[in-house]
């Protein structure tokens, strides 16, 4: 079998940042793939899963409100706990979508009161959230982006 891109991507030198994915295509639509890495894989301990969970709601929540709403496919997370992905209708780059991944992460940041869909009736692990741990980890990821920059893979081989 031919191996995934992922798994061409070093994750012995990946850091923070916000990574162009892979950008799947049927026709005339482009979906583009972002990898929001929050933490280094195999370095940093993972995230929680409340805290985890918490930034998906409020990000998914923010993302599906914001102006390029109509354009967001999916926030969610990352198997291996290190981030999450967002994927965006159109052919993008991650300096075309940094200021959105940034808006959401500031929410996070800055959010006060209930989670959204952190009702028993609206979602499958309700009472798994962290909203204190999950404003740490966006600081976190907010100042490593705006310091760093991060858009490029390290690649196996390089």
């Amino acid at each position: 079998m031919e191996k995934i891109a992922s798994f061409c991507i070093d994750h012995t030198r990946l850091l923070p940042g916000l990574y162009l994915s892979r950008q799947d295509r049927c026709g005339d639509c482009v979906v583009s793939t972002f990898d929001i890495r929050i933490t280094a894989p195999n370095r940093e301990p993972v995230i929680d899963q409340p805290a985890l969970h918490t930034i998906e709601h409020l990000a998914a929540t923010w993302l599906r409100n914001c102006e390029i709403k109509d354009r967001i496919v999916y926030f969610g997370p990352m198997g291996c706990r290190t981030g999450c992905y967002l994927l965006v209708f159109g052919d993008c780059k991650p300096e075309e979508i940094e200021k959105y991944v940034s808006g959401a992460f500031g929410f996070i940041v800055n959010y006060e009161g209930d989670i959204p869909g952190a009702k028993e009736d609206e979602c499958g692990n309700y009472l798994e959230q962290n909203l204190g741990m999950a404003k740490y980890y966006a600081k976190k990821y907010l100042e490593e982006l705006r310091k760093n920059k991060r858009f490029v893979y390290p690649v196996k081989g390089d």
